[in-house]
């Protein structure tokens, strides 16, 4: 914490680089520091790699029109990555900045805490779709996985997912005390966030009440979007509609409970 606390307030010169610059360039450096972020960003093409050696994973179905099982699985996987990165590495990173008093400090300097806070969600993004991407590789050279058919509906899915996720994590930083409040939180949010991208029971083969509430949540809307976006089929509006609520919802809340003290 002590590295992390004196590395994160840039001095900025008049002819140095941008406050902004800063920021990020501090920002990259911790998270290259911190294996855990490295380990989340691994974790779901590891996974998904796991799921695959499961010989009934790799069978085609006539219940599924011809598909197997992990190719309705890298669509979740593809979601955890953004799960992973916006409830378990972005919560604790921003309450730790509070806590620490960090922000406090940014105040006094060129650097503003929305600078830091937009820093973080976007390199948390950032990070979230390169596991994402890896996950599409992995799936398509490991077990021969089709890529995407619909690339335009897919991309616009994928994002507005990353949108609702880093949100979500907005919020959780704004609401928790501290980074082990946010941890937990985080924690308590993230695995019925994995149920609902149908991790352990498909959102298509869900019961009928159950599937019409999941399709309701953010993960439940981009699990049914990227999958129909996969087949070669735009995303139902009505899902994409949900994502976009949820993203403008969710942040409009955790603009109005963040405190930057």
């Amino acid at each position: 914490m002590t590295d992390r606390a004196t590395t994160m307030v840039p001095t900025v010169s008049g002819g140095g680089p941008s406050p902004r610059a800063a920021v990020l360039r501090a920002e990259m450096r911790l998270y290259r520091r911190d294996l855990s972020n490295i380990i989340s960003v691994a974790f779901p093409p590891l996974l998904l790699v796991v799921l695959g050696l499961v010989p009934a994973f790799r069978e085609v179905s006539k219940d599924l029109d011809g598909l197997r099982i992990i190719d309705l699985y890298v669509p979740v996987v593809v979601l955890i990555s953004l799960i992973t990165a916006a409830l378990q590495v972005f919560p604790p990173i921003l309450t730790s900045y509070r806590e620490l008093g960090i922000l406090r400090r940014m105040s006094m300097t060129p650097v503003r805490p929305s600078t830091l806070l937009s820093t973080q969600m976007w390199l948390n993004g950032v990070m979230a779709l390169i596991s994402a991407a890896l996950c599409l590789v992995v799936g398509r050279l490991a077990y021969d996985v089709a890529l995407p058919s619909q690339v335009g509906g897919y991309v616009l899915a994928l994002l507005l997912a990353a949108a609702a996720s880093l949100a979500m994590g907005a919020l959780v930083a704004a609401l928790a005390k501290t980074a082990k409040h946010a941890t937990g939180i985080g924690t308590a949010v993230y695995f019925p966030a994995l149920f609902c991208t149908g991790l352990w029971i498909p959102v298509l083969a869900m019961p009928e009440a159950l599937a019409n509430i999941v399709e309701f949540t953010p993960f439940g809307a981009a699990a049914l979007a990227l999958g129909q976006a996969a087949t070669g089929a735009w995303p139902d509006w009505s899902h994409l509609v949900v994502l976009i609520v949820w993203a403008v919802v969710t942040s409009a809340a955790a603009i109005r409970w963040f405190r930057w003290e």
